[in-house]
């Protein structure tokens, strides 16, 4: 477990990318009927519920025969969510997302019988209860701004276990209270009790390498530190929690306590992944497709008060892992969402995300992600015309320089010495064409980390992708190839191809000659637009749309740049300028040629002792 979730997948692409620039400068759930059918069979369990309620009726009536109770399934609902409730546990057994669709068009159903939330703890007999095994009586009313729904446990002592959902009429934050009347004639002498949460992670996407990526467990502790638990192997911890986030990649479950949890067990396991059909083998339904891709568990410690009872209180999100919805609720579990660490992040919540957030205000998301590529492209242009400017000064040195190089390809230190004169004289700095590069960098990865977590894309097409949330296939294939998948993508082929003409136009700026015993970069400059386009045929087909559009775009700019911008008969002249002109060291040079001379020195003193 670390403080900061790195998605090695993206990290590994994006070095890729970081070679590139570094080498430039060398070289099916129910339908909507099935549900408003269900919801209509249960409208008469909850009027009766209601009823009972009204006429007044007691506890010992609600109590009463709690040996005969039988499982039963009401439905409740707002303007955001309906929810199935049972009494066997008192939980929650399905839930559906009025709003979002999966790909098939059908309401999105984040829990069918995959979750349970309950007491756990040794009873007054020494045996292990857990209310999820057990029938509740139960209860529904309604207030002013929300529903109310009771769940009732009583024992043969006369202790009692009571759980309450308070549903708003609109939103996804549920409050959840668990009291206690007489808790010694439940658990005797016995103070230890958890809240058990097990969760069964339902996949959402088609791509299931994909989505496992980003389906972990993260929390936020006492300090106010978001950490993240790894979503690439099997994970546990203990914490001190005040809330706890089950992340479903583009959906979530979040505890939000009241106060800080200590020593909170949670445990991340991944289902059994066959690797040759990228299921796994235990979680998948009669027609082979995959259902859950990781189950979560923690064991929250509950308080248990002065008076030896009960009182606990939390709020409960179960809803789209959407920004612009959970920054609408407190304690801030819209860091839940990883953007990216450090400045990576800075840039998308402050800068990628709004831009986004406006451009598909009033525009289709394809043409939204174009825009935000031309904008982006124009504001770093003057960084790539710093960039440009470097390398045509190396250009027109390359042929001094290389006969520095042939001079003293024997002596490295003379041949270093030599080069530094060079571009001392002509006013160049070999490394001010680093510094736009690595200005860029932070871009380029929080772009990375942008499309996989922006929410507003799910759903969205654009030309032959009908999601750009995830890959668009265009071809299925009948195996597995490791690396590359099942399918074909189109998007990351043509940002391949793309890259390939960006690399071949960069490479023509290339100035510097290769230095004995490094490697072929122009191998490498070639090599990196294909190892990108298999690496990405798995990604979300709007990041390939990005680089396609922004590959084109920076080509153009190259040229404008070469063509109309930059005149290197102008460059040339102010070179031979600078060669008259009488130069003193600079900082770099003066300590460059005191480390030279410190390590002749050196080695003559060695040649002296020999």
């Amino acid at each position: 477990m670390a403080e900061s979730k790195v998605d090695y997948s993206q990290l590994i692409g994006f070095l890729f990318l970081m070679a590139a620039f570094v080498s430039f400068l060398f070289i099916s759930p129910p339908s909507d009927e099935e549900i408003d059918i269900q919801v209509e069979e249960n409208i008469a369990i909850n009027d009766s519920f209601s009823a009972n309620q009204d006429s007044g009726a007691n506890e010992a009536e609600f109590s009463e025969n709690i040996v005969k109770i039988e499982e039963e399934s009401f439905i409740i609902e707002n303007e955001n969510v309906i929810l199935k409730f049972s009494n066997k546990g008192a939980k929650i057994s399905e839930l559906t997302l009025k709003d979002y669709n999966d790909s098939s068009g059908n309401r999105i159903r984040l829990l069918k019988n995959n979750q349970s939330l309950g007491l756990s703890f040794f009873n007054i007999n020494g045996v292990r209860f857990d209310s999820n095994t057990v029938m509740f009586n139960y209860k529904s009313f309604d207030n002013q701004n929300s529903k109310v729904v009771e769940f009732e446990y009583l024992n043969n002592l006369g202790g009692k276990i009571l759980y309450r959902y308070i549903i708003p009429n609109q939103g996804y934050l549920l409050n959840f209270e668990i009291e206690t009347q007489g808790l010694n004639n439940i658990v005797g002498t016995n103070r230890k009790m958890d809240l058990v949460w097990d969760l069964d992670s339902r996949r959402q996407s088609k791509s299931v390498d994909y989505e496992n990526r980003y389906t972990y467990i993260n929390y936020k502790d006492q300090d106010g530190k978001i950490r993240d638990m790894s979503a690439y192997s099997e994970d546990d911890e203990v914490g001190e929690v005040k809330w706890l986030s089950y992340s479903q990649h583009f959906f979530n479950s979040i505890l939000i306590f009241n106060n800080v949890k200590s020593e909170v067990d949670m445990k991340s396991t991944n289902m059994d992944l066959d690797y040759s059909t990228q299921k796994y083998s235990n979680s998948v339904d009669d027609e082979g497709k995959q259902i859950y891709l990781k189950t979560f568990n923690s064991r929250i410690p509950i308080d248990i008060s002065r008076s030896n009872e009960i009182s606990e209180s939390m709020g409960w999100y179960i809803g789209p892992n959407d920004y612009y919805v959970l920054k609408n609720y407190k304690d801030g579990i819209s860091e839940s969402i990883w953007f990216g660490w450090g400045i990576f992040g800075w840039i998308n919540r402050n800068i990628f995300f709004p831009l986004y957030q406006f451009l598909s205000s009033f525009l289709s998301a394809g043409i939204a992600i174009i825009i935000m590529v031309i904008l982006t492209r124009l504001i770093m242009s003057p960084v790539q015309y710093k960039m440009y400017l470097s390398q045509a000064k190396m250009k027109i040195l390359r042929p001094e320089i290389s006969a520095a190089t042939e001079k003293f390809k024997d002596d490295p230190l003379k041949r270093n010495q030599e080069t530094m004169r060079i571009y001392n004289q002509a006013g160049a700095n070999p490394l001010s064409g680093c510094l736009p590069m690595f200005i860029q960098l932070p871009v380029f990865y929080a772009l990375f980390c942008f499309f996989p977590v922006a929410f507003a894309l799910r759903g969205e097409s654009f030309l032959w992708a009908d999601d750009l949330s995830v890959y668009d296939s265009i071809l299925e294939l009948p195996f597995y190839i490791p690396l590359y998948g099942d399918h074909v993508s189109l998007f990351p082929i043509l940002a391949g191809v793309t890259m390939f003409f960006y690399t071949s136009v960069s490479g023509n700026q290339q100035m510097q000659p290769t230095q004995p015993g490094m490697p072929n970069m122009k191998f490498i400059m070639y090599f990196l637009p294909f190892t990108l386009m298999i690496f990405f045929n798995n990604f979300a087909s709007g990041l390939s749309l990005y680089y396609t559009i922004s590959n084109l775009l920076t080509i153009v700019i190259i040229y404008a740049i070469k063509n109309f911008i930059i005149d290197e008969k102008k460059i040339l002249l102010k070179i031979e300028e600078n060669k008259k002109k009488p130069k003193g060291e600079g900082r770099f040079q003066r300590r460059l040629r005191k480390l030279q001379e410190m390590a002749e020195k050196a080695e003559n003193q060695r040649k002296n002792n020999r």
